[in-house]
């Protein structure tokens, strides 16, 4: 669906079922240089089984209007401004990737509106090697390519998204070269810029009130889980419930491991919410 935000329009997936804001809500934050597409297997089973659903495409990143923002903060400040317009007051969050970040800093900041939050192949600090963001600035086609191949752990999962006759590494470069050819120049090292120069992930980790859910790939070498620690660390430092959850793939948990990264999801967000404070 689309809804106005800040006088803009923007693009929110729902599962397939028309969104209904009197539902428990939960919400999904794709990655760099993607869509709400990457969440479809997991938010379609959301959507017909007790919740509205609303995955985003953040600004300038296909049917969302830009220009594309610049920070983790920005991006925060948007969904809430997104919520609003949906009509909805609190919302099981979660975010993969640079997505994650997002999630994080809106939970920080707007505790009293996340029941929930669930962080997707997540690291603190999500450091971005200079060749990659030199890449993405100027040979973005190879970008692409670097990132799609370190996405996956495998040439073909098994049984593969999650039935024959797909294939992963291409499905995700299409998609990549699809939200670069439709968002405006530079959109790869727009987002990794943002995620490269985010400091506030141990302070908005400080202020978590809701129960938290680390989910891992194990074989993710673009946000190994041993990146994920001090994040975990500072969240139980914070006295929310928090805890992790390790699958066997690579950086693209939702098509590498779809069932497993529902279950993972589905029996958290269904968990009684802590209160905010």
């Amino acid at each position: 669906m689309i809804v106005d935000v800040q006088g803009k329009a923007a693009y929110a997936y729902t599962g397939g079922k028309p969104f209904d804001a009197s539902l428990p809500t939960a919400v999904f934050i794709h990655g760099a240089e993607h869509d709400h597409s990457v969440w479809a297997l997991q938010t379609r089973y959301f959507a017909h089984h007790g919740f509205g659903v609303l995955a985003v495409d953040l600004p300038g990143h296909c049917r969302s209007a830009g220009p594309a923002l610049r920070t983790v903060t920005a991006m925060a400040d948007w969904l809430a401004a997104l919520l609003d317009a949906a009509g909805v007051q609190r919302a099981f969050v979660a975010g993969h990737s640079m997505g994650s970040l997002v999630a994080l800093d809106f939970a920080g900041r707007y505790p009293e509106r996340t029941t929930h939050l669930a962080l997707l192949a997540t690291a603190l600090p999500m450091a971005v090697s200079d060749t990659l963001l030199e890449a993405a600035l100027h040979r973005e086609p190879e970008a692409i390519g670097m990132v799609n191949q370190w996405s996956h752990s495998t040439l073909a999962a098994k049984p593969s998204c999650p039935g024959p006759g797909f294939w992963l590494h291409g499905m995700n470069q299409r998609l990549m070269e699809r939200v670069s050819a439709k968002g405006e120049a530079n959109l790869f090292h727009t987002d990794f810029t943002a995620c490269n120069t985010y400091a506030d992930g141990l302070a908005r980790a400080a202020q978590i009130c809701c129960a938290t859910r680390l989910v891992v790939g194990r074989r993710d070498a673009m946000t190994p889980p041993r990146a994920a620690k001090a994040l975990a660390d500072a969240l139980l430092q914070a006295g929310a419930p928090v805890d992790t959850v390790t699958l066997d793939a690579g950086h693209a948990l939702m098509t590498e491991q779809p069932d497993a990264t529902l279950d993972a999801l589905f029996s958290f967000a269904r968990t009684p919410p802590r209160d905010a404070g």
